[in-house]
Formats: structure tokens, sequence, C-alpha cells
């Protein structure tokens, strides 16, 4: 049942996609840019990449769907994937000089496997997000300070007003307990 509601609904995506529709392509972005978006920064790439790429994707589906003899075969979600796939890496063996990308590629890694490992990651990191609104302060910004700004304890040590690196470096591990709680928490 619940994958024909996904036939009909992406059949309704398509529908609207070839009839111009804002509110279609505005529901294809924000349903399926953010998997994009994580596979190509997995994958050496940047969010201006994942744009390119998405774009790409998007005129690939509107060319197919005008064409007016379009049948879409899996989800949606996998068509897009794919999609994005395929011209990203072709972006990166064209960039970096490689081999030509084999064609059986598709049967070595299958594109089903790689979205629900996307999908799941996509669940994880939602629940991460939500724990990281959770937890307060000073943890939440001696984190993001340190996992994703890259500053040193010392910089961090100075900026909360810490004796010395070690005692951020201390915070730093209790807050980390206090975020695995949380995300356990609310994932199970």
């Amino acid at each position: 049942m619940n994958n024909l509601l996904h036939i009909e609904k992406d059949q309704e995506l398509l529908d609207g996609l070839a009839n111009n529709s804002d509110k279609a392509l505005e529901t294809i972005y924000l349903e399926n840019f953010p998997m994009i978006l994580r596979m190509i920064l997995l994958n050496n790439g940047s969010e201006d990449d994942a744009k390119d790429i998405f774009q790409e994707a998007i005129i690939v589906l509107f060319e197919k769907v005008k064409d007016g003899n379009f049948v879409l075969s899996s989800k949606l979600k996998t068509f897009l994937y794919s999609v994005c796939r395929r011209l990203w890496l072709k972006k990166l063996q064209s960039s970096n000089n490689l081999y030509p990308i084999n064609d059986s590629l598709d049967e070595i890694i299958p594109v089903e496997d790689a979205l629900e490992e996307h999908e799941q990651k996509d669940a994880q990191f939602k629940v991460m997000e939500k724990a990281m609104s959770h937890i307060g302060e000073p943890c939440k910004t001696i984190l993001e300070d340190y996992y994703m700004h890259k500053r040193s304890m010392q910089e961090i040590a100075d900026k909360f007003g810490y004796t010395n690196a070690e005692n951020a470096k201390n915070q730093k591990y209790k807050c980390l307990v206090r975020l695995k709680k949380l995300f356990f928490a609310q994932y199970k």
C-alpha cells in the first residue's frame, strides 16, 4: 500500500513538472536535494557541486517528462539519485583524468542499496540535529567549535574561560557523553 502511495505521489509530481508547476518543482527539490547534497559532500564535492549536479538531473527529468513517453520504473527518489550519482561520477572522472567509468558500475553497487544507506544516514542526521538542539550551552557551541569549525582546544579554552586546554577537553568529553545519551534516546 505504501508503495502505491509513492507511485501516485511521484506521478503527480511528474505531471506537475510536465505542466511547469513551480509547486511540483519545489516539492521535488525539498524532498530530494538534501540526499544528493550529502552524497556529493561525502564524495569530495561541495554544496555548489551538489546544486549543479541536481540542476542537471532536474533538466534530464524535465526533458524526459516533456517528451511524453517517460515511464518511471522506480521511485522518483531512486531515479534522481541514480542520475545524480552517474553525473557526479562522470564529473569526478573527467576532472581527475581517470579511466572512463565502467557502464556496469550500477551492477557492482546497486543504486537501491546506496539510496537505502543514504536514507538511513539522513534519518540519523535528523536525529543528531535534534539532539544537538536539545544539548544546551555551552556544550552545543563547544562541539560545533571543535568538530565543525575545527578550532583547537586552546582556542575553546580561551573562548569559554577555562584555565587550560585540558579542562576544555574534559568539558568536551562530558558534552559528547551527554550528546550520545540524547542521540540514542531519540534514535530508538
